[in-house]
Formats: C-alpha cells, structure tokens, sequence
C-alpha cells in the first residue's frame, strides 16, 4: 500500500516538475468519443489517479472504487457530474462506506468534466455513454 501511495505521489511530482500537464483554460472543440477518452485518461490521471488509483479500484473504506461500479455505469450521468461539481462526504456508496471526503471539482470546465467521466465510463470493465458538454452543463446551470 506504501508502495501505490509512493508510486502516485512520485508520478504527481514528475509530471509537475516536467510540465507534462496543463489545465487548458479555453474548451476544445467537441469531438468523438475515442478523443474525449483519450484526454479525460490525460486528466484522470492528474486529478483522480491518488485516490481512485490506475485501476479504478479505488482504496477499501477509504476511496470508492469506479471500476464496475453500478453508479458509474448507471443512466444518471446527473448524479456523477454533481459528485465531481460538489465533492462527497459521508454517504454510502452500493452498500460501503468510505471515509476520504471527495473534494468539489468545479474548477474544472464542462469539457474536461465530460472527459474524466467518459473516460472512467469506459475504462477497465466500464462500457457506457459518453458524457457531454451539454449535460455538464445543464447541471452546472442547476447547481448553483
């Protein structure tokens, strides 16, 4: 466990330090799915890889898993956008209960919402729709 811990840490510092990651401050074009995947691995990666790890296995009582997960993959992409726009805390997830608190991402711009949760919607034993500007949108627009 130490090990993943130094291993996320390590990677988080390298790409800092080397400025392999930027956050875009302009939205791109809308595009395909295999385009949203592709950048929302690049985000996941900086912003969710240290407490839902590589695999999406998340960290037992400590962080969700996303891998397989049934909130996930569900319909309600509503719900998934207003956990990353407000964090979460306290609540139990398919019957489990995780301490870490979930910070709020609402920095992040519709687009690159839409990315992470494509990506994590398709990744590992995920198979789900894309996630667009759109609906990020119109929850953001709800959330205030």
């Amino acid at each position: 466990m130490k090990a993943i811990k130094f291993g996320v840490i390590a990677l988080t510092a390298f790409l800092l330090i080397n400025n392999q990651y930027t956050v875009a401050s302009e939205q791109p074009a809308p595009s395909s799915l295999k385009s949203s995947i592709t950048r929302g691995k690049e985000l996941y990666l900086f912003q969710c890889l240290a407490c839902h790890q590589v695999d999406g296995g998340g960290v037992p009582h400590l962080n969700a898993p996303l891998d397989g997960s049934a909130n996930v993959k569900g319909k309600d992409k509503a719900k998934l956008i207003k956990i990353v726009l407000n964090g979460l805390k306290g609540e139990e997830i398919e019957g489990e209960t995780y301490s870490n608190v979930m910070a709020s991402h609402k920095e992040l711009t519709d687009q690159q919402i839409a990315d992470i949760l494509t990506y994590v919607r398709n990744s590992w034993s995920n198979k789900a729709s894309q996630v667009t500007i759109a609906e990020v949108k119109a929850v953001r627009a709800k959330n205030k």
